[in-house]
């Protein structure tokens, strides 16, 4: 496992990334197998995986001052791994296939990089993001057809619900957090997950506990999951009534690799070493560097992981 540095000022940092997030450096058009090059023959992009990390509240609802946080978070652990570089942004231009460019001098120049320079986003957004039709093709495309990753945070199925295919994508749609921020026992459902296997079997945990809806495990690896008898489930805003309440889970679209956990509501669980490791192996997971089995399977019985249906 990785050692992770603690923040010694995490006032600052976060600043300084948030200033950082608002940066379209110039680059180059996407070059062969997806790289990228400069201005005047630049070298093409580093061999290192490549991850974007978008945070972006534009959409409508309760800004969560966390996405500050997470963008923190993901820049410091690629840094520090020297597993993969992140490019922070907090809007969506660069969600596209197409190049991007501005006309000067009579030529286009090229802007801003494009889905094709990725291996991977992190993405914390919430409601209605500002996107187009093509966008959102574009941004499937990318898991489905070309084999990326996308890791998903706390709001993150919360968001283009005007996009019926995101829901699909991610596994599950946002049905509300019946308790609001609450200390409740979560359960590990496959501890052999590697962004699970540092957690204890079951753990008290405060946090929003999300309540998922158009949801199947049929189709997905659940993780997580909270126990139910830890929270009042005669709250009226509780919808399901089988008792299962996925906190973390991960799954294939197409040829995709495709990690949700609604962890993160809170700046300073960003913070928590437990959070920034789950996280680590998550993306690690999601951009192919580690492997898991995440054959969908049923609920186990009882409140413990069926030790016959966690990976090997």
């Amino acid at each position: 496992m990785h050692q992770l540095l603690p923040f010694r000022r995490p006032w600052l940092v976060v600043a300084f990334v948030a200033a950082l997030a608002q940066l379209t450096p110039a680059q180059g058009p996407p070059g062969p197998q997806g790289r990228q090059g400069g201005r005047g023959g630049q070298p093409p992009r580093p061999d290192r995986k490549q991850v974007l990390v978008w945070a972006e509240m534009t959409g409508g609802g309760a800004y969560h001052p966390s996405a500050n946080a997470a963008m923190v978070a993901i820049y410091s652990l690629g840094k520090e791994t020297g597993l993969f570089d992140v490019t922070l942004r907090t809007d969506s231009q660069f969600i596209t296939k197409q190049r991007l460019t501005v006309p000067a001098d009579g030529r286009d120049w090229p802007v801003g990089r494009n889905l094709d320079y990725f291996d991977a986003i992190f993405f914390y957004g919430q409601r209605e993001i500002p996107l187009s039709e093509q966008q959102m093709n574009d941004l499937l495309s990318f898991v489905k057809d070309d084999g990326k990753g996308f890791v998903a945070a706390h709001t993150a199925f919360n968001a283009f619900q005007r996009f019926p295919e995101f829901a699909v994508m991610l596994g599950a749609g946002y049905d509300g957090h019946p308790w609001g921020q609450v200390e409740a026992t979560v359960i590990v459902e496959d501890p052999a997950f590697p962004a699970m296997k540092h957690f204890a079997q079951t753990f008290a945990f405060r946090d929003e506990m999300i309540q998922v809806r158009d949801f199947s495990r049929e189709n997905t690896r659940v993780l997580m999951r909270l126990d139910p008898s830890s929270v009042d489930l005669k709250n009226a805003n509780v919808h399901r009534t089988d008792g299962d309440f996925p906190q973390a889970w991960a799954r294939m679209y197409g040829k995709g690799r495709v990690f949700v956990s609604a962890f993160g509501h809170d700046s300073p669980t960003w913070d928590r070493p437990e959070i920034k490791t789950m996280w680590l192996e998550a993306v690690k997971w999601a951009l192919g560097q580690t492997e898991a089995d995440v054959t969908p399977r049923p609920k186990p019985a009882g409140n413990l992981p069926d030790p016959e249906r966690v990976s090997r």
